[in-house]
């Protein structure tokens, strides 16, 4: 019996999908809720599993190609055995693998120039072809096989990443001194990325103020603290987890930087979702902690360590992205000393964290080391003034300087 494989329900804000990656050809066989075929939107990429166990009989659509909700692209052939290789494929093997012998041999013989290595590893078993293309560039241009580089991506899959740092172990530059440039499509989330940042920067008068905070109390409250915090709740006590609640405490005392702007209208939201900016290798994501401001810490930190994961792994659905009052993003984790973040519509404000540098400051007329970062909030000044904008910076110094406030709401 077939059984159709169609493009899930769509919500309402994703009109299509495109054909990422198919894991699976005709005449493959395939388990039920096995992923067949990723499907990119310009938020997510979602997994399509066979609900059978099956051959593939049927692909309608290609990489590349755009599908709609509930669009037919496969068929499998329910309880069927994949087909074994006849005569013709074994030949065809044994060839392919005298080549490959024989390939291999002269490639021993003969001295292997940067060029030649950069060929040899384009050719290498097909695995180059099977990387993404930022991927792909670099494997060529360094002279890198992928087969022998150990993938830290998604079920193993070798990233940029991991070969840039490969290459960083080897002696040598670019193949040749080429100067190769290669041409890319944008993927959907990062062309998505590219219109939103552009709409926001057209459609709001976007501001950013800045402030410092000592993190010395909430340091030591988590060297005091943090074993019993992870004994008592499986799981570590971070800084995004003060930087949340401090927001949350601060955006009910400060409504309209929780506010959104539609049309002639403002609408106050009366909770705190908000978004936790992560980045993944296909561009910047932010899932969304709900009701932030009735959630305790230990929440919080396995909110953010389930989203984190689930980044990785590619398994953010579209529920997990939608919403969200405010967000929060650490470019501090990448090194960035201060930023401007860019306001997410139609969110009003975003909350910039900074690295934590060791800078000398006065303390009750002393001067004294002390762990600082540099805390930046871009809002829309359209509705949030620079008064309540400082006055929200200042209220999250505040609790994070003094964290026992933070506990009482204060």
């Amino acid at each position: 019996m077939s059984t159709e494989i169609k493009v899930p329900v769509l919500p309402e804000s994703v009109s299509d999908a495109t054909i990422a990656t198919w894991h699976k050809k005709v005449g493959d066989a395939v388990k039920r809720d096995e992923n067949i075929v990723d499907l990119e939107t310009d938020k997510v990429v979602l997994e399509v599993p066979s609900p059978v166990d099956g051959v593939i009989k049927e692909i309608k659509f290609k990489e590349g190609d755009t599908v709609t909700s509930q669009q037919l692209i496969a068929v499998v052939e329910e309880g069927a055995a994949a087909a074994a290789p006849g005569p013709e494929a074994k030949a065809d093997k044994a060839a392919a693998m005298d080549a490959k012998n024989v390939a291999a041999t002269t490639a021993e013989a003969q001295p292997v120039t940067p060029k030649a290595a950069a060929t040899q590893a384009t050719q290498a078993a097909g695995g180059v072809d099977q990387l993404p293309p930022g991927a792909r560039f670099t494997a060529v241009t360094q002279g890198i096989d992928p087969s022998q580089v150990e993938g830290t991506g998604r079920r193993g899959a070798v990233t940029k990443a991991d070969l840039v740092n490969y290459a960083s172990g080897k002696t040598g530059g670019v193949a040749g001194g080429a100067r190769p440039e290669e041409r890319v499509p944008m993927t959907r989330i990062r062309a998505r990325i590219a219109e939103r940042l552009m709409q926001s920067k057209n459609s709001i008068a976007m501001l950013t103020s800045f402030n410092e905070v000592n993190l010395g109390k909430v340091m030591a409250m988590r060297k005091e603290l943090g074993e019993q915090f992870e004994k008592a709740n499986g799981i570590k006590l971070g800084f995004m987890s003060f930087f949340a609640k401090a927001a949350a405490n601060a955006l009910q005392k400060h409504p309209v930087v929780n506010a959104s702007v539609d049309g002639n209208d403002i609408i106050y939201h009366g909770y705190a979702d908000i978004s936790i900016a992560v980045s993944t290798d296909k561009g910047l994501v932010t899932p969304v902690l709900r009701n932030v401001e009735r959630m305790g810490f230990a929440d919080i930190e396995k909110g953010i360590a389930e989203y984190a994961k689930k980044a990785r792994d590619g398994k953010l659905g579209l529920d997990d992205l939608q919403g969200g009052t405010f967000t929060i993003t650490n470019g501090g984790t990448f090194g960035s000393l201060m930023s401007t973040p860019i306001v997410n519509p139609p969110q009003s404000a975003i909350l910039g964290m900074h690295a934590i540098k060791e800078r000398a400051i006065v303390e009750n007329g002393q001067v004294v080391a002390a762990p600082m970062m540099y805390i930046a909030l871009s809002y829309d000044h359209r509705i949030i003034d620079g008064k309540d904008a400082v006055l929200f910076l200042v209220d999250i110094k505040n609790q994070l300087e003094n964290p026992h406030r933070m506990l009482l709401g204060m």
